[in-house]
């Protein structure tokens, strides 16, 4: 029987999207989002680089692999959600890392939520355009 490997897990949520990130200690720095490359899965910069940050932050871009799964949602809250969960995959390994994520906000969960659409409108909140006539 083949041993698997040791690695660290974190979960991270935003608004539909939900990540589970797995880190696997002496890796070579690659993030593989849903068995893609994360330049590859993540099309804008801004998400990628979300995604990165919070290895960035830590200085542990070179030592883990990371493996995240990733659904729902769009790709904007997918980076999110997967920030937190490589944030809190990084706290499993060292404890030390708390202060420094947590003062960049990588930690604490952005619990905004889509907002119902209620009857008579339009949206939620924008109502049809008032006639006169």
């Amino acid at each position: 029987m083949a041993e698997t490997q040791q690695y660290f897990e974190g979960v991270g949520r935003r608004k539909e999207s939900t990540a589970r990130a797995r880190l696997y200690p002496q890796g070579s720095g690659k993030v593989l989002v849903n068995d893609k490359p994360a330049n590859e899965y993540f099309g804008r910069e801004v998400d990628l680089l979300m995604v990165n940050a919070p290895l960035k932050l830590t200085g542990a871009e070179s030592r883990y692999n990371v493996s995240v799964k990733v659904n729902g949602g769009g790709t904007t809250g997918q980076a999110t959600a997967t920030r937190m969960a490589i944030s809190r995959a990084l706290l499993e390994i060292d404890a030390e890392y708390r202060q420094t994520l947590k003062a960049a906000g990588f930690l604490s969960r952005d619990s905004r939520e889509k907002e119902r659409k209620k009857p008579g409108l339009v949206r939620a909140r924008k109502a049809p355009t008032y006639t006169k006539r």
